[in-house]
């Protein structure tokens, strides 16, 4: 199946858009993918002589990988979606430039005001990192 491209899904822009495309979305599940370069600004700073991506940016890209599956579906309609909670972070594998990350998104709970989503992070087969989160609707001004 054919996806529209991320930057018609999500407001984000480089630098701050975190997601590559999507390979999978249904109303309950949205997989997509990342490949962080050298040239990721982040690296420069964490930490010179060894990049990794930090934690917030790993947990950055689940959330705006599940908000750019949510606007595929159409589910929600046209909104904006603003992360209000992260919960049950955990960071297991660094992931450093020339990683590709698979997000697998699961949407928990769907209401009328917002999403409340649950997802992992994987480098091959190995779990990066891992957190659920909620988003919050807002409208387009």
């Amino acid at each position: 199946m054919s996806y529209k491209p991320i930057k018609e899904l999500l407001p984000h822009r480089e630098p701050f858009l975190y997601v590559d495309a999507l390979d999978e979305v249904t109303d309950e599940r949205i997989v997509g993918h990342r490949t962080y370069t050298e040239e990721d600004y982040f690296f420069k700073g964490h930490f010179p002589g060894y990049p990794v991506v930090p934690g917030v940016i790993l947990v950055e890209s689940m959330a705006q990988c599940g908000g750019a599956g949510v606007a595929q579906s159409g589910i929600l309609g046209d909104k904006l979606f603003f992360l209000a909670t992260v919960d049950k972070v955990k960071f297991r594998r660094q992931v450093v430039p020339g990683d590709t990350v698979r997000f697998e998104v699961e949407n928990v709970q769907v209401s009328a005001r917002g999403i409340r989503q649950a997802g992992k992070a994987y480098v091959g087969d190995q779990v990066a990192a891992e957190a659920s989160w909620l988003c919050l609707m807002g409208d387009k001004a």
